[in-house]
C-alpha cells in the first residue's frame, strides 16, 4: 500500500518537474546574456510574484522609460505585484528623491504623483534641490508639506531606505533603469537586450517562469493532496476488510 501511495506521489512530482523543464529549455532568452541570477536571493512576500523598478528621478533613462512601464502595467497579472526602489548611488541629490519618494509612498501619494514628478524635471527642466520643495510639489496631492517634510526624517523613512538600498546592492543594481524579478533575476540593458521592449519582453518571460514554478508547487501539493486521499481511502478498505475477516473467524 506505502508503495503505490510513494509510486504515484514521485510520478506526480516528476512529470511536473520534467514540464518545467521542457518549458525552460525551450526559452530564448538566456541567464548570463539576457538576464542575471541573482546568488543571494532575498525573500520576497509569500503568495506573491515581486517586480522591483530600481529606477532615479535624476535618471534621464528612467524618464524615458517611464512611459514603457506605463504601458506594460496594463498588462500585469494581478497575482504580480509592481513596486519602484529609487536608488541612491552615493549621489546627494540621488538620495534626496529616494527620500522624497519613500516619504510620498509611506504617505500613500507615490504612484499618483511619479510621472508628474518626472515630467517636472525632465520635460519642464525644473529641478526641486530642497525637502521643502518636493513638500510643495506633493501638497498638489493632498499631503501637507510641514507633515511631508517631519514624515521624510521619520524613523520608518530612514527603515524603508536601508532596506531598500540593502535590497538593491545586495540584487547587483548598478545603474538604472534595472528590473528584480521576484527577487531572484536582474535585467539590464545590454549589448543582448537592446531596448526598452526587450527588456520588459525579458521581464515578462522571467514572470510566466514564476508562475509555472508557483502553478508547478501548487499541482504538486495537489497531487500529493489526492494521493494521501487516496491511500488513506484504500487503507479504510483493507481495514474493513480485515475486520470482516475477523468477524467471519470468530463466527
Amino acid at each position: 500500500m506505502k508503495i503505490r501511495f510513494m509510486t504515484s506521489v514521485v510520478s506526480a512530482v516528476t512529470l511536473l518537474l520534467f514540464a518545467g523543464f521542457a518549458q525552460a529549455a525551450e526559452s530564448k532568452f538566456q541567464d548570463g546574456v539576457h538576464y542575471t541570477s541573482i546568488e543571494n536571493v532575498a525573500a520576497r512576500p509569500a503568495g506573491t510574484i515581486e517586480v522591483v523598478e530600481a529606477f532615479s528621478y535624476m535618471c534621464t533613462h528612467c524618464a524615458t522609460f517611464e512611459p514603457y512601464i506605463e504601458s506594460w502595467l496594463k498588462r500585469l497579472p494581478e497575482s504580480v505585484k509592481f513596486v519602484r526602489y529609487p536608488v541612491v548611488f552615493g549621489r546627494g541629490t540621488w538620495e534626496l528623491y529616494a527620500r522624497a519618494y519613500n516619504t510620498a509612498d509611506v504617505m500613500g501619494v507615490a504612484d499618483e504623483a511619479h510621472a508628474a514628478l518626472m515630467d517636472k524635471i525632465w520635460k519642464q527642466k525644473e529641478i526641486l534641490k530642497t525637502m521643502e520643495e518636493l513638500a510643495e510639489f506633493y501638497a498638489a496631492y493632498g499631503v501637507k508639506p510641514a507633515e511631508f517634510v517631519a514624515t521624510s526624517q521619520s524613523f520608518a523613512v530612514d527603515a524603508k531606505m536601508r532596506r531598500e538600498q540593502r535590497f538593491l546592492m545586495d540584487s547587483g543594481v548598478n545603474s538604472t533603469p534595472n528590473i528584480v524579478v521576484n527577487g531572484k533575476y536582474l535585467v539590464a540593458g545590454n549589448a543582448a537586450v537592446a531596448n526598452y521592449d526587450q527588456l520588459l519582453a525579458v521581464v515578462d518571460y522571467l514572470i510566466a517562469e514564476e508562475l509555472a514554478t508557483a502553478g508547478q508547487a501548487t499541482a504538486t501539493a495537489a497531487a500529493i493532496e489526492t494521493a494521501v486521499e487516496a491511500n488513506e481511502v484504500e487503507s479504510a478498505e483493507v481495514a474493513e476488510e480485515s475486520a470482516a475477516a475477523v468477524v467471519a473467524e470468530e463466527n
